[in-house]
């Protein structure tokens, strides 16, 4: 599960949503296809038109995963943050109903204000 008290994630590039698809294909119900898909060395952020889907390697070796769906249902409210001079990260902060907010940080060439709209579209 998110470690929701460790807010940050860390930094994730916008990566070839085939390279999503290989990781949580097994995941995917019938008609979801991923739309967008994120990675760092090890951690993967997979957008799909359906959820979000955290993938969180862990231990020394990497063989135990974590994987943490959110419905957009359970989403009460995001916000973007689009990267700046200094600040040369974008970030899209996701609140989820009875859980708290995580916060997700992208790299600064990300477009964050089309995952905004992206996400707007499932929410509102």
């Amino acid at each position: 599960m998110i470690d929701f008290t460790n807010k940050a994630i860390i930094k994730l590039k916008q990566v070839d949503k085939k390279e999503g698809e290989a990781v949580v294909n097994e995941l995917l119900v019938e008609n979801e296809k991923v739309d967008f898909a994120f990675s760092s060395i090890r951690d993967k952020l997979v957008l799909t038109n359906k959820r979000i889907i955290s993938v969180n390697v862990q231990g020394i070796t990497g063989k135990k995963v974590d994987f943490s769906s959110i419905p957009y249902s359970n989403i009460q409210a995001f916000s973007i943050e689009s990267a700046g001079t200094l600040d040369l990260d974008a970030e899209l902060d996701i609140t989820i109903s009875g859980l708290g907010t995580i916060r997700f940080e992208l790299a600064a060439n990300t477009n964050i204000k089309e995952i905004g709209k992206y996400i707007a579209n499932f929410i509102i």
